[in-house]
């Protein structure tokens, strides 16, 4: 019998499962289902890498490895919650909770010295960044909006800020030498491997990745930041945003793209502290302290350093001199310089989008802003629909259509797959790009400093994202824009095989365009402020950054999207949505005991899971559970019992309650199968007359800090106990699941 694998993951999302998964199970368990969880945390990633290492007690198996393997299986049914995308600083302190709780862990070698210290860092760097999704998103993406969410955002639509044609907000990036400028791009004709090669300006080669598999018909790129223009670019709007008196930020994404972005960080650290770092930049070096993870990181480090007060003084001063610096927590005195995976671009973006296209200051007052998007590759997206507010205003939830998204992501496809073969160039020279007889089919001139990143797109996942996008084009009648730059040489060999396997579909009625970015989200915009859909189909890094952009429009956050993965080999991969806002949510349980996380995606994420557990078992009752699963879920929405934001109304575990009292009313209502109906008739009757009762034991928790034991890798016990506090709810859910 087939199982739906519940992965168990990370902050918010690992609290929420502890108070979800166990009504889950019950139910599931009446209908001949089968629920097993997996864990992929950040914790259990790091001891599954070290494992061998370990003490056999302390061993743990390598579940991500598990469950890449499964997604090959055509039985694959897994429903993935988010996941930390550790950038350097997570991985650390995730180290350092491990140690303490007992893990014989070693401490990750910023500048390994020995082969011993080589191999840990190369295991440690395995579990940074986006490591979980390439290994599980073996099928493309299809993200859009349930009807129902859409329904309800627009007749209770989320406050939106208002924009000014007076605001002075906009995107600043390089116009040369980024990567988009750099890009090349080929299409290997026949199964071979590849080398990457540094070749010096004195002749000498080192090879910086040997022997790389690659198949006939996929695609490859290499492209080059060059360091040089970088600093320019950003010492150029680090005295913009002082002469503006604009708010300065930078938006990158340092964790999905996990070798690059951290770097390209750094130099927007020392860019705006240019004097510092002249000044004190070797002793920082010395100590360990890199730009590249942060003046947090930097800052917490001061005090070991014999000069420590006197470099933390010419921080402030420059502060103080320099461009009003974009916080991420102004409370806290949390700056958008502090920590790197703070500034996540398609988290960050949106929301100063949202908030009248304004970021908060050190005062607690928002303010326009430069939004400093480094690489030119997506920032026009960005900047024609900050163009488009001043001219138009914020975007209306009421009346707005959607922008729901196919995306290439299968196979490792496009910059997920790119941090192993991503190097910060040590020595002038070129960077050759060698198949295996010895032939060079790109080269790349480079200079000390550099960022040179390559990547992949197999031609099996690009003929299944055509596919899928003509198949969602006509199951929902709305047109579907391709979104290429003609002038990036990626796309130009992507556009080649768009227009091939189109010719091979069936297209006829179906209206399918292929438009540049900007071009697209101006189209795209248009017709959502008329109330109309479109269909954005994209490469990877837009499918992430428009997933989140639109939503956020629409729906007011990224976590109400239904995010369906088909594997490539049948089976299914569900995700629940997006957990930029996480941590936030585990802060406030911890002073509060109060957890604001909405796990609709995991109720939607659920029920296609079950709808595709039916499909493959022949289960009807898997079926049933999947379609009065939508109507709790429905209902929830329109009776308003999803997570408030004060404490004192019903939070997540509040939400949970309702979604179990409604999804066994509909069970036990149900005429298709009178067995299952009378398997859910009492617990649908104690929960109902029980309802008042759950929900005040829930809310009467509330208001008083918690212990959960650890924030990588908590207590189970106590994390159970805070998240099922309702003596009156567990009662009736461990009596229905016996």
């Amino acid at each position: 019998m087939a199982s739906i694998i519940y992965t168990h993951t990370d902050e918010a999302p690992m609290l929420a499962t502890a108070s979800l998964l166990p009504i889950v199970k019950a139910f599931a368990s009446k209908a001949g289902v089968q629920v097993e969880t997996r864990d992929i945390s950040l914790a259990a990633r790091i001891v599954a890498a070290f494992s061998d290492l370990l003490p056999e007690s302390q061993r743990e198996r390598d579940a991500l490895a598990e469950l890449g393997i499964l997604t090959h299986d055509p039985s694959a049914n897994i429903i993935k919650l988010p996941n930390i995308s550790a950038s350097l600083p997570q991985l650390v302190a995730a180290i350092k909770e491990l140690q303490e709780l007992g893990f014989d862990l070693p401490d990750y070698p910023e500048s390994p010295r020995s082969d011993a210290e080589r191999d840990i860092r190369t295991r440690y760097d395995a579990v940074k960044g986006s490591a979980v999704n390439p290994v599980l998103r073996e099928g493309n993406s299809d993200r859009r909006a349930p009807q129902a969410v859409k329904n309800y955002a627009k007749a209770h639509p989320h406050a939106m800020g208002t924009w000014s044609t007076e605001s002075r907000t906009h995107v600043a990036t390089m116009t040369s030498g980024d990567f988009r400028a750099n890009e090349l791009s080929v299409t290997i004709e026949a199964d071979s491997t590849v080398d990457y090669v540094l070749v010096a300006e004195d002749g000498s080669e080192s090879v910086l990745k040997a022997a790389m598999p690659v198949l006939a018909g996929e695609i490859l790129d290499s492209t080059v930041m060059s360091a040089q223009a970088l600093d320019e670019f950003l010492a150029e709007q680090v005295q913009i945003a002082k002469h503006d008196d604009l708010l300065f930020s930078a938006h990158l994404k340092a964790t999905m793209m996990k070798v690059s972005d951290p770097i390209i960080f750094g130099h927007v650290v020392r860019a705006f502290f240019a004097q510092t770092f002249a000044t004190y930049g070797a002793d920082l070096d010395s100590a360990g302290l890199s730009a590249n993870n942060g003046l947090g990181a930097i800052l917490a480090g001061l005090d070991a350093l014999p000069n420590g007060e006197a470099i933390r003084d010419s921080f402030e001063r420059e502060m103080a001199a320099g461009p009003r610096l974009a916080m991420v927590n102004s409370e806290k005195g949390i700056t958008n310089l502090h920590v790197p995976s703070d500034v996540i671009i398609d988290a960050s973006m949106p929301a100063m989008i949202r908030n009248s296209g304004q970021m908060w200051g050190a005062d607690g007052k928002p303010a326009d802003t430069l939004a400093v998007i480094p690489d030119s590759s997506y920032a026009g997206v960005y900047e024609v629909v900050i163009e488009d507010c001043k001219v138009h205003g914020a975007f209306d939830p009421a009346t707005m259509g959607t922008v729901p998204n196919v995306g290439l992501m299968a196979q490792k496809a496009e910059e997920y797959g790119s941090h192993d073969k991503t190097f910060e160039i040590t020595q002038a020279g070129r960077i050759d790009v060698r198949l295996a007889d010895g032939s060079v089919v790109m080269s790349q001139p480079v200079a000390a400093g550099d960022i040179f990143r390559s990547c992949q797109a197999k031609d099996a996942a690009i003929r299944d994202w055509v596919a899928l996008a003509v198949r969602r084009a006509r199951l929902s009648s709305t047109p579907a824009v391709f979104w290429l730059d003609p002038e990036r040489a990626h796309d130009r060999q992507i556009r080649a095989k768009v227009e091939r396997y189109l010719a091979e579909e069936n297209t006829d009625g179906l209206d399918i365009r292929i438009m540049s970015p900007r071009e697209a989200t101006q189209f795209s915009i248009d017709r959502a402020r008329r109330g109309d859909n479109t269909i954005s189909v994209t490469g990877n890094v837009l499918r992430d950054y428009l997933t989140d952009l639109f939503p956020i429009m629409e729906l007011g956050t990224s976590a109400k999207m239904l995010s369906i993965v088909p594997l490539m080999a049948g089976g299914g991969l569900f995700e629940t949505g997006a957990g930029g806002s996480a941590p936030k949510h585990v802060q406030q349980l911890i002073a509060e005991n109060y957890l604001r996380w909405d796990s609709l995606g995991e109720f939607l994420a659920l029920a296609e899971s079950l709808r595709q557990l039916a499909r493959f078992d022949g289960n009807h009752r898997a079926d049933l559970l999947a379609d009065t699963l939508d109507a709790a879920t429905e209902k929830l929405l329109n009776e308003g019992k999803s997570p408030a934001r004060k404490l004192g109304s019903i939070d997540n575990r509040g939400s949970h309650a309702w979604i179990a009292i409604w999804w066994a009313q509909a069970l036990a209502e149900q005429q298709d199968d009178a067995e299952l109906a009378a398997a859910f008739a009492n617990a649908a009757e104690q929960l109902a007359a029980n309802a008042e009762q759950i929900e005040r034991e829930l809310i009467e928790v509330q208001g008083q800090p918690v212990d959960i034991g650890g924030y990588y890798r908590p207590d189970e016990a106590k994390v159970a106990a805070v998240m099922r506090p309702s003596a009156t709810l567990n009662a009736i859910i461990d009596g229905l699941a016996q």
